[in-house]
This record gives structure tokens, C-alpha cells and sequence, in this order.
């Protein structure tokens, strides 16, 4: 299950992210469902475990300082952070109910592409840095996982793609531009959490290619030392197969109330 902690346009659930998370935690509670780490998700489908029943795993993507930081949103005001929102659930339920609660963040590695995204797409607050990594990880609620170098995104000036086509990252279809996109985030990553950030990478704009996903990740573990990777789509999971485009639903695309998500989850405990 997958957030943008960016998104807020209002105080209610279908508009805002951090609203929607703090009632999808309680709802996943209620449905007697246990949340554990995305790496552990994945370390369970490697070993060739079929049957997931039961689990549920929160990410959040591009990984905006609204993920670790209580923020004050200048016409919303002040939002309780994702990892916050996490604390204040064991805060109220306590660490027996959900001894595994985690979330992993998937940011954007590069300084500079952030600084930027900061200025275009936020409102210029320095509210896209990487000093709050580590402490998250620390914490023990929140991983911290590849979402790129540069997102390939379109409000850039200048992107890590040979053509400087932005706004899709099926344009990364090449080894030189996987090995920026992917690679040197990794590495970036492992510098900056001092090797604790997550071997996990989720497509920017969920858009997979048959490169990535057949050549370029499979093929070079070596080399960008990844071991899966996420789409937004759904779908089954069930064996190794496909480890590099595990799906995930998306709050405000695949479902818009504490009703739907409990739908999906309790369809999915159903097809068991």
C-alpha cells in the first residue's frame, strides 16, 4: 500500500495523505490483518513462501520531509508526520498490536533533483532533504528505499536520460541510463544511511519496461545490489517469479475511503 505524503489539499481523507494513513492503520488493525516491513514481504516471496495471507505492507514514495517531520502546511496547517502517525499508533494501541508496524520510504536520491523538486513542485521550504534518513531507519518504523536518482521527473531542467525525455520512466531503457537512475541511487542511498538503507527499489510513476524489469535488474545485481523491485498495479503475489515488478495499490488511485480499502483487503484474504 502505497502514499504520497506531499498530497494535501484539504483535511479529509480523499485529500489528504496523512489523514488517509492515520485511518488505514486502524482499519488494518480491525481486520485482524498484521503489518510487517516491505523487506520482509519480499525476503518471504524469495524464499519461495506462496502464501502471504494476512500481511500488509506500507510504503510512502518520493520521500518529502513530511514522511519524518511534523510540517506546517501553509493553508492546512501543521501535519502529523507519516512516521509520527506510526508512534501515536503504538502510543495508543501499544507495541503488542502491531509489533511489526513499519513503513518504507521511497526517495529520490539525488541532492540537486530534490533542491529542485523543492523549489517547482513544494513551496520552496527546504522540505526535500536526507538528514532525517538515518534517524528513521533507526527508529525502527521506517526503511528507506531507491525511488531513482532523479525520477526522470518533468519539472526538472536537466534529467539523468540520454534524450532529456522526461515525465515517464519507461524512457529508462538503456544499461548508461539504469546505471544512473538506479545504480548511483543505490550507492547514494548505502553512503548516506552508512549501508542501512533498503535493497529495494519502486518505480517512479509505477511504469515498468521490459529493460528493466528483464534485463538491466535481474542482470546486474552486482552492480546496483537490489532485490526487488515495485510497480503500481494490482495483482497476485505468490512465488519468486516477477521479484522485480511486485504490484502495489496506490491511496487515491486504487481505492478513496477506509470502504474501499477494506473491500480490496478483505477480497484479497477471500482469494486465498
Amino acid at each position: 500500500m502505497t502514499y504520497h505524503s506531499a498530497f494535501i489539499s484539504g483535511d479529509a481523507y480523499d485529500c489528504n495523505d496523512h489523514v488517509a494513513f492515520y485511518h488505514d492503520i486502524r482499519l488494518v488493525h480491525r481486520l485482524g490483518l498484521r503489518i510487517v516491513s516491505l523487506d520482509s514481504v519480499v525476503d518471504r516471496i524469495r524464499g519461495g513462501a506462496a502464501d502471504l495471507y494476512g500481511y500488509v505492507a506500507f510504503t510512502m514514495d518520493d520521500g518529502t520531509n513530511f514522511d519524518y517531520y511534523d510540517l506546517p502546511h501553509p493553508i492546512w496547517g501543521t501535519q502529523r508526520s507519516m512516521l509520527n502517525i506510526m508512534k501515536d499508533f503504538v502510543d495508543e494501541f501499544g507495541t503488542a498490536a502491531q509489533p511489526e508496524l513499519h513503513a518504507t520510504s521511497f526517495v529520490i536520491a539525488s541532492p540537486d533533483a530534490r533542491s529542485e523538486l523543492d523549489r517547482k513542485c513544494l513551496i520552496n521550504r527546504n522540505w526535500y532533504t536526507d538528514e532525517w534518513w538515518t534517524d528513521a531507519i533507526v527508529s525502527g518504523l521506517m526503511g528507506i528505499g531507491n525511488h531513482s536518482w532523479d525520477h526522470n521527473h518533468s519539472s526538472l531542467d536537466t534529467v539523468a536520460q540520454r534524450h532529456q525525455d522526461k515525465g515517464s520512466f519507461l524512457n529508462i531503457d538503456t544499461y548508461e541510463d539504469a546505471d544512473v537512475q538506479v545504480r548511483k541511487a543505490s550507492d547514494f542511498l548505502a553512503e548516506k544511511t552508512y549501508g542501512r538503507a533498503s535493497r529495494l527499489f519502486a518505480y517512479p510513476f509505477g511504469e515498468v519496461n521490459d529493460y528493466l524489469a528483464q534485463s538491466y535488474l535481474p542482470n546486474y545485481v552486482a552492480e546496483h545490489k537490489l532485490k526487488a523491485a515495485f510497480a503500481t498495479c494490482q495483482s497476485r503475489v505468490s512465488s519468486p517469479n516477477g521479484i522485480w515488478t511486485l504490484p502495489r495499490l496506490v491511496c487515491r488511485d486504487d481505492w478513496h475511503s477506509t470502504d474501499e480499502l477494506a473491500l480490496i483487503l478483505s477480497a484479497a484474504q477471500a482469494n486465498r
